[in-house]
Protein backbone atom coordinates (compact mmCIF):
# COMPACT_ATOMS: atom_id res chain seq x y z
CA UNK A 1 0.00 0.00 0.00
CA UNK A 2 1.46 3.37 -1.03
CA UNK A 3 -1.44 5.31 0.50
CA UNK A 4 -5.14 4.87 1.22
CA UNK A 5 -5.80 5.46 -2.49
CA UNK A 6 -3.26 3.08 -4.02
CA UNK A 7 -2.64 -0.63 -3.43
CA UNK A 8 0.91 -1.50 -4.42
CA UNK A 9 2.54 -4.93 -4.42
CA UNK A 10 6.25 -4.97 -5.08
CA UNK A 11 8.30 -7.46 -7.11
CA UNK A 12 9.76 -8.96 -3.93
CA UNK A 13 10.21 -8.29 -0.24
CA UNK A 14 14.00 -8.55 -0.34
CA UNK A 15 15.89 -5.92 1.64
CA UNK A 16 17.26 -2.99 -0.30
CA UNK A 17 20.86 -1.98 -0.81
CA UNK A 18 22.21 0.26 1.99
CA UNK A 19 23.78 2.57 -0.61
CA UNK A 20 20.29 3.21 -1.93
CA UNK A 21 19.14 4.53 1.43
CA UNK A 22 22.12 6.92 1.50
CA UNK A 23 21.29 8.14 -2.03
CA UNK A 24 17.67 8.69 -1.05
CA UNK A 25 18.51 10.68 2.08
CA UNK A 26 20.85 12.90 0.09
CA UNK A 27 18.23 13.37 -2.62
CA UNK A 28 15.53 14.65 -0.26
CA UNK A 29 17.75 16.62 2.14
CA UNK A 30 16.31 20.14 2.17
CA UNK A 31 19.58 21.62 3.41
CA UNK A 32 21.69 19.95 0.74
CA UNK A 33 19.63 19.47 -2.41
CA UNK A 34 21.82 17.49 -4.76
CA UNK A 35 19.18 17.89 -7.46
CA UNK A 36 17.32 21.19 -7.80
CA UNK A 37 14.51 19.52 -9.72
CA UNK A 38 13.36 17.89 -6.47
CA UNK A 39 12.35 21.33 -5.21
CA UNK A 40 9.49 21.43 -7.70
CA UNK A 41 7.95 18.28 -6.17
CA UNK A 42 7.45 20.05 -2.84
CA UNK A 43 4.67 22.32 -1.62
CA UNK A 44 7.36 24.86 -0.70
CA UNK A 45 8.22 25.36 -4.37
CA UNK A 46 7.39 28.88 -5.61
CA UNK A 47 5.65 28.99 -8.97
CA UNK A 48 6.43 31.79 -11.40
CA UNK A 49 2.68 32.46 -11.56
CA UNK A 50 0.00 33.24 -9.02
CA UNK A 51 -3.57 32.01 -8.94
CA UNK A 52 -4.65 35.65 -9.18
CA UNK A 53 -2.74 35.94 -12.46
CA UNK A 54 -4.71 33.03 -13.90
CA UNK A 55 -8.16 34.51 -13.26
CA UNK A 56 -8.33 36.19 -16.65
CA UNK A 57 -7.46 32.89 -18.37
CA UNK A 58 -10.01 30.80 -16.46
CA UNK A 59 -12.83 32.48 -18.40
CA UNK A 60 -11.88 30.36 -21.42
CA UNK A 61 -13.61 27.02 -21.94
CA UNK A 62 -11.38 25.71 -24.73
CA UNK A 63 -7.59 25.40 -24.56
CA UNK A 64 -5.05 24.48 -27.23
CA UNK A 65 -1.76 23.17 -25.84
CA UNK A 66 1.36 23.44 -28.00
CA UNK A 67 4.31 21.43 -26.70
CA UNK A 68 6.47 18.39 -27.28
CA UNK A 69 7.46 15.60 -24.90
CA UNK A 70 7.55 16.80 -21.31
CA UNK A 71 5.89 20.07 -22.31
CA UNK A 72 2.72 18.16 -23.19
CA UNK A 73 2.65 14.57 -21.92
CA UNK A 74 2.17 15.40 -18.23
CA UNK A 75 -0.71 17.75 -19.06
CA UNK A 76 -2.35 15.06 -21.21
CA UNK A 77 -1.94 12.57 -18.35
CA UNK A 78 -3.70 14.95 -15.95
CA UNK A 79 -6.47 15.75 -18.44
CA UNK A 80 -7.35 12.12 -19.21
CA UNK A 81 -6.94 10.80 -15.66
CA UNK A 82 -9.05 13.59 -14.14
CA UNK A 83 -11.55 14.02 -16.99
CA UNK A 84 -14.71 13.32 -14.93
CA UNK A 85 -13.91 16.42 -12.83
CA UNK A 86 -12.96 18.67 -15.78
CA UNK A 87 -15.65 20.71 -17.52
CA UNK A 88 -13.38 22.41 -20.05
CA UNK A 89 -11.98 21.07 -23.33
CA UNK A 90 -8.30 20.72 -24.20
CA UNK A 91 -6.73 19.94 -27.55
CA UNK A 92 -3.05 19.03 -27.92
CA UNK A 93 -0.67 19.89 -30.73
CA UNK A 94 2.11 17.47 -29.80
CA UNK A 95 3.43 16.35 -33.18
CA UNK A 96 3.88 17.56 -36.75
CA UNK A 97 0.73 15.92 -38.01
CA UNK A 98 -1.24 16.54 -41.20
CA UNK A 99 -4.39 15.87 -39.15
CA UNK A 100 -3.75 19.02 -37.11
CA UNK A 101 -6.12 21.81 -38.04
CA UNK A 102 -7.18 25.28 -37.10
CA UNK A 103 -9.99 24.67 -34.65
CA UNK A 104 -12.96 26.99 -34.76
CA UNK A 105 -15.17 27.16 -31.67
CA UNK A 106 -18.17 29.25 -30.70
CA UNK A 107 -16.33 30.43 -27.61
CA UNK A 108 -12.84 31.95 -27.60
CA UNK A 109 -9.93 29.62 -27.07
CA UNK A 110 -6.64 30.13 -25.25
CA UNK A 111 -3.43 28.96 -26.90
CA UNK A 112 -0.89 27.82 -24.31
CA UNK A 113 2.56 27.50 -25.89
CA UNK A 114 5.16 25.58 -23.86
CA UNK A 115 8.84 24.91 -24.48
CA UNK A 116 11.68 24.94 -21.95
CA UNK A 117 14.29 26.04 -24.49
CA UNK A 118 11.82 28.19 -26.40
CA UNK A 119 13.39 26.89 -29.60
CA UNK A 120 11.58 23.57 -30.06
CA UNK A 121 11.10 23.25 -33.82
CA UNK A 122 7.77 21.39 -33.80
CA UNK A 123 6.23 23.80 -31.28
CA UNK A 124 7.38 26.83 -33.27
CA UNK A 125 5.89 25.38 -36.50
CA UNK A 126 2.57 24.35 -34.92
CA UNK A 127 2.14 27.70 -33.20
CA UNK A 128 2.88 29.52 -36.45
CA UNK A 129 0.35 27.53 -38.50
CA UNK A 130 -2.49 26.73 -36.09
CA UNK A 131 -2.63 29.13 -33.13
CA UNK A 132 -5.16 31.90 -32.61
CA UNK A 133 -4.75 35.37 -31.13
CA UNK A 134 -5.21 34.61 -27.41
CA UNK A 135 -1.85 33.30 -26.20
CA UNK A 136 0.08 32.51 -23.04
CA UNK A 137 3.69 31.32 -23.13
CA UNK A 138 5.73 29.14 -20.75
CA UNK A 139 9.44 29.24 -21.54
CA UNK A 140 12.84 30.02 -20.05
CA UNK A 141 13.82 33.59 -19.27
CA UNK A 142 16.48 33.96 -21.95
CA UNK A 143 16.93 34.96 -25.58
CA UNK A 144 14.84 32.31 -27.37
CA UNK A 145 12.35 32.21 -30.24
CA UNK A 146 9.11 31.81 -28.25
CA UNK A 147 10.01 34.41 -25.65
CA UNK A 148 10.92 36.90 -28.38
CA UNK A 149 7.64 36.08 -30.16
CA UNK A 150 5.67 36.71 -26.96
CA UNK A 151 7.46 40.02 -26.39
CA UNK A 152 6.76 41.11 -29.98
CA UNK A 153 3.06 40.21 -29.60
CA UNK A 154 2.94 41.71 -26.08
CA UNK A 155 1.70 38.42 -24.60
CA UNK A 156 2.25 37.23 -21.04
CA UNK A 157 5.20 34.91 -20.34
CA UNK A 158 5.40 32.46 -17.44
CA UNK A 159 8.97 31.49 -16.62
CA UNK A 160 9.98 27.84 -17.06
CA UNK A 161 12.71 27.38 -14.43
CA UNK A 162 15.96 26.45 -16.16
CA UNK A 163 16.84 23.73 -13.61
CA UNK A 164 13.72 21.68 -14.38
CA UNK A 165 13.91 19.40 -17.43
CA UNK A 166 10.74 18.86 -19.41
CA UNK A 167 10.13 15.25 -18.35
CA UNK A 168 10.36 16.25 -14.66
CA UNK A 169 8.23 19.38 -15.04
CA UNK A 170 4.71 18.04 -14.44
CA UNK A 171 4.62 19.30 -10.82
CA UNK A 172 6.05 22.69 -11.81
CA UNK A 173 4.51 25.51 -13.86
CA UNK A 174 4.29 23.27 -16.92
CA UNK A 175 1.76 20.86 -15.40
CA UNK A 176 0.24 22.80 -12.54
CA UNK A 177 -0.74 25.95 -14.46
CA UNK A 178 -2.84 23.90 -16.95
CA UNK A 179 -4.22 21.88 -14.00
CA UNK A 180 -5.52 25.13 -12.50
CA UNK A 181 -7.05 26.09 -15.86
CA UNK A 182 -8.79 22.68 -15.84
CA UNK A 183 -10.44 23.68 -12.55
CA UNK A 184 -8.23 21.37 -10.46
CA UNK A 185 -6.35 22.26 -7.28
CA UNK A 186 -2.61 22.29 -7.93
CA UNK A 187 -1.81 22.14 -4.20
CA UNK A 188 -3.43 18.73 -3.91
CA UNK A 189 -0.98 17.24 -6.42
CA UNK A 190 1.98 18.14 -4.20
CA UNK A 191 2.42 14.94 -2.16
CA UNK A 192 6.22 14.85 -1.89
CA UNK A 193 6.61 16.30 1.63
CA UNK A 194 4.07 13.94 3.15
CA UNK A 195 5.30 10.88 1.24
CA UNK A 196 8.99 11.21 2.07
CA UNK A 197 8.15 11.37 5.78
CA UNK A 198 6.16 8.13 5.54
CA UNK A 199 8.23 5.05 6.38
CA UNK A 200 5.95 2.69 4.43
CA UNK A 201 6.25 4.81 1.29
CA UNK A 202 10.04 5.04 1.62
CA UNK A 203 10.41 1.28 2.15
CA UNK A 204 8.15 0.54 -0.83
CA UNK A 205 10.03 2.97 -3.06
CA UNK A 206 13.52 1.76 -2.10
CA UNK A 207 12.68 -1.95 -2.25
CA UNK A 208 11.15 -1.31 -5.66
CA UNK A 209 14.21 0.56 -6.99
CA UNK A 210 16.48 -2.11 -5.54
CA UNK A 211 14.62 -4.82 -7.46
CA UNK A 212 14.55 -2.77 -10.66
CA UNK A 213 18.32 -2.37 -10.38
CA UNK A 214 18.76 -6.13 -9.90
CA UNK A 215 16.52 -6.89 -12.90
CA UNK A 216 18.34 -4.46 -15.18
CA UNK A 217 21.71 -5.89 -14.14
CA UNK A 218 20.33 -9.34 -15.02
CA UNK A 219 19.60 -8.08 -18.55
CA UNK A 220 15.86 -7.55 -18.12
CA UNK A 221 15.61 -4.11 -19.72
CA UNK A 222 12.09 -4.10 -21.18
CA UNK A 223 9.65 -2.48 -18.76
CA UNK A 224 6.22 -3.60 -19.98
CA UNK A 225 3.21 -1.82 -18.50
CA UNK A 226 0.10 -4.00 -18.60
CA UNK A 227 -2.44 -1.18 -18.42
CA UNK A 228 -6.06 -2.16 -17.70
CA UNK A 229 -7.36 1.43 -17.54
CA UNK A 230 -7.76 3.48 -20.70
CA UNK A 231 -7.83 6.82 -18.83
CA UNK A 232 -4.25 6.08 -17.69
CA UNK A 233 -2.82 5.57 -21.17
CA UNK A 234 -1.31 9.06 -21.28
CA UNK A 235 0.04 8.66 -17.76
CA UNK A 236 2.18 5.86 -19.14
CA UNK A 237 3.13 7.82 -22.25
CA UNK A 238 4.50 10.36 -19.77
CA UNK A 239 6.21 7.53 -17.85
CA UNK A 240 7.61 6.16 -21.11
CA UNK A 241 9.43 9.41 -21.88
CA UNK A 242 10.55 9.79 -18.27
CA UNK A 243 12.25 6.39 -18.16
CA UNK A 244 13.56 6.18 -21.73
CA UNK A 245 15.06 9.67 -21.85
CA UNK A 246 16.42 9.56 -18.29
CA UNK A 247 18.08 6.13 -18.40
CA UNK A 248 18.93 5.55 -22.07
CA UNK A 249 22.61 6.50 -21.98
CA UNK A 250 26.11 4.99 -22.05
CA UNK A 251 24.83 1.82 -23.76
CA UNK A 252 22.46 1.30 -20.82
CA UNK A 253 18.76 1.91 -20.35
CA UNK A 254 15.24 0.61 -19.88
CA UNK A 255 12.70 0.44 -22.71
CA UNK A 256 9.14 1.17 -21.44
CA UNK A 257 6.41 -0.49 -23.53
CA UNK A 258 2.71 0.22 -22.99
CA UNK A 259 0.43 -2.77 -23.48
CA UNK A 260 -3.34 -2.20 -23.63
CA UNK A 261 -5.08 -4.88 -21.64
CA UNK A 262 -6.90 -7.19 -21.92
CA UNK A 263 -6.75 -6.55 -25.69
CA UNK A 264 -3.10 -7.57 -25.88
CA UNK A 265 -3.93 -11.02 -24.51
CA UNK A 266 -4.82 -11.70 -28.14
CA UNK A 267 -1.61 -10.37 -29.69
CA UNK A 268 1.43 -9.84 -27.46
CA UNK A 269 0.78 -12.11 -24.50
CA UNK A 270 2.22 -15.18 -26.21
CA UNK A 271 5.55 -13.37 -26.48
CA UNK A 272 5.37 -12.11 -22.88
CA UNK A 273 4.81 -15.63 -21.57
CA UNK A 274 7.07 -17.73 -23.79
CA UNK A 275 9.40 -15.33 -25.60
CA UNK A 276 12.74 -13.81 -24.60
CA UNK A 277 13.16 -13.47 -20.84
CA UNK A 278 14.39 -9.87 -20.98
CA UNK A 279 11.32 -8.13 -19.55
CA UNK A 280 9.72 -7.18 -16.26
CA UNK A 281 6.10 -6.13 -15.91
CA UNK A 282 3.84 -3.61 -14.19
CA UNK A 283 0.13 -4.40 -13.79
CA UNK A 284 -1.91 -1.19 -13.49
CA UNK A 285 -5.64 -0.85 -12.91
CA UNK A 286 -8.20 1.51 -11.42
CA UNK A 287 -11.15 0.33 -9.37
CA UNK A 288 -14.35 1.06 -11.29
CA UNK A 289 -17.40 1.41 -9.06
CA UNK A 290 -19.86 2.20 -11.89
CA UNK A 291 -19.05 -0.39 -14.51
CA UNK A 292 -21.66 -1.44 -17.14
CA UNK A 293 -23.41 -4.66 -16.15
CA UNK A 294 -24.02 -7.77 -18.21
CA UNK A 295 -27.51 -7.92 -19.77
CA UNK A 296 -28.63 -11.18 -18.19
CA UNK A 297 -31.51 -11.97 -20.57
CA UNK A 298 -29.17 -12.00 -23.56
CA UNK A 299 -26.77 -14.58 -22.09
CA UNK A 300 -26.99 -18.24 -23.21
CA UNK A 301 -27.44 -20.76 -20.42
CA UNK A 302 -24.01 -22.33 -20.93
CA UNK A 303 -22.49 -18.88 -20.20
CA UNK A 304 -24.70 -18.18 -17.18
CA UNK A 305 -21.59 -17.65 -15.00
CA UNK A 306 -21.31 -14.22 -16.67
CA UNK A 307 -24.72 -13.06 -15.39
CA UNK A 308 -23.48 -11.89 -11.99
CA UNK A 309 -20.64 -9.84 -13.46
CA UNK A 310 -20.01 -6.38 -14.87
CA UNK A 311 -17.32 -5.14 -17.26
CA UNK A 312 -14.87 -4.35 -14.46
CA UNK A 313 -15.20 -7.70 -12.68
CA UNK A 314 -14.60 -9.57 -15.95
CA UNK A 315 -11.53 -7.47 -16.66
CA UNK A 316 -10.35 -8.05 -13.09
CA UNK A 317 -10.72 -11.81 -13.55
CA UNK A 318 -8.57 -11.62 -16.67
CA UNK A 319 -5.96 -9.62 -14.77
CA UNK A 320 -5.96 -12.09 -11.87
CA UNK A 321 -5.65 -15.00 -14.29
CA UNK A 322 -2.65 -13.33 -15.95
CA UNK A 323 -1.03 -12.72 -12.56
CA UNK A 324 -1.53 -16.39 -11.64
CA UNK A 325 0.17 -17.51 -14.86
CA UNK A 326 3.02 -15.03 -14.34
CA UNK A 327 3.56 -16.43 -10.85
CA UNK A 328 3.59 -20.00 -12.14
CA UNK A 329 6.16 -19.08 -14.79
CA UNK A 330 8.33 -17.01 -12.43
CA UNK A 331 7.94 -13.82 -14.49
CA UNK A 332 8.87 -10.69 -12.45
CA UNK A 333 6.03 -8.22 -11.94
CA UNK A 334 4.60 -5.58 -9.61
CA UNK A 335 1.02 -4.32 -9.31
CA UNK A 336 -0.68 -0.96 -8.81
CA UNK A 337 -4.39 -0.71 -8.09
CA UNK A 338 -5.86 2.77 -7.76
CA UNK A 339 -8.89 2.87 -5.47
CA UNK A 340 -9.76 6.54 -5.92
CA UNK A 341 -9.07 8.97 -8.77
CA UNK A 342 -8.21 12.46 -7.57
CA UNK A 343 -5.41 15.03 -7.58
CA UNK A 344 -3.72 13.44 -4.57
CA UNK A 345 -3.57 10.00 -6.17
CA UNK A 346 -2.16 11.28 -9.46
CA UNK A 347 0.34 13.50 -7.64
CA UNK A 348 1.50 10.47 -5.67
CA UNK A 349 2.00 8.43 -8.84
CA UNK A 350 3.95 11.26 -10.48
CA UNK A 351 6.16 11.59 -7.40
CA UNK A 352 6.75 7.85 -7.03
CA UNK A 353 7.74 7.34 -10.68
CA UNK A 354 10.04 10.38 -10.81
CA UNK A 355 11.85 9.45 -7.59
CA UNK A 356 12.09 5.84 -8.80
CA UNK A 357 13.67 6.95 -12.08
CA UNK A 358 16.15 9.35 -10.49
CA UNK A 359 17.29 6.78 -7.93
CA UNK A 360 17.60 4.00 -10.49
CA UNK A 361 19.70 6.32 -12.68
CA UNK A 362 22.04 7.04 -9.80
CA UNK A 363 22.32 3.33 -8.97
CA UNK A 364 23.26 2.66 -12.61
CA UNK A 365 25.74 5.58 -12.51
CA UNK A 366 23.75 7.44 -15.19
CA UNK A 367 22.89 11.15 -15.13
CA UNK A 368 19.06 10.95 -15.05
CA UNK A 369 18.58 14.60 -16.07
CA UNK A 370 20.29 15.13 -19.42
CA UNK A 371 19.54 13.87 -22.95
CA UNK A 372 22.71 14.56 -24.95
CA UNK A 373 21.97 12.43 -28.00
CA UNK A 374 18.60 14.07 -28.70
CA UNK A 375 20.48 17.31 -29.33
CA UNK A 376 22.35 15.62 -32.21
CA UNK A 377 19.12 15.18 -34.18
CA UNK A 378 18.06 18.77 -33.51
CA UNK A 379 21.36 20.08 -34.87
CA UNK A 380 21.29 17.74 -37.88
CA UNK A 381 17.69 18.76 -38.72
CA UNK A 382 18.64 22.44 -38.65
CA UNK A 383 21.59 21.78 -40.97
CA UNK A 384 19.30 20.05 -43.48
CA UNK A 385 16.64 22.78 -43.35
CA UNK A 386 19.22 25.50 -43.85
Amino acid sequence: MLSKNIRFKNFTKKKFNKNLKVLFKKLIDKNNYDDNVIKSFSKSYFYSFTKKQLKKYKKFNFFQIYGMGGSSLGIQAIYDFMKPKIKKKFYFFDNLDSKNKIIKTKSKSLNLIISKSGNTLETIVNENIFSGSNKLYITENNNNYLRNTALRLKKEIIEHKNFIGGRYSVLSEVGMLPAELMGLNSNKFKRFDKLVSNRDFINSLLANVNMLYRLVKMGKTNSIILNYDESSYNLFRWYQQLVAESLGKNSKGVLPIISEMPKDNHSLMQLYLDGNKNSFFTFFDIKNYNSPKIKKKKIFSNYKYLKKHDLFSIKSAQKKATINVFKAKGIPFRTFEVLKKNEETLGELFTFFMLETILLGKMLKINPYNQPSVELIKKETKKILI
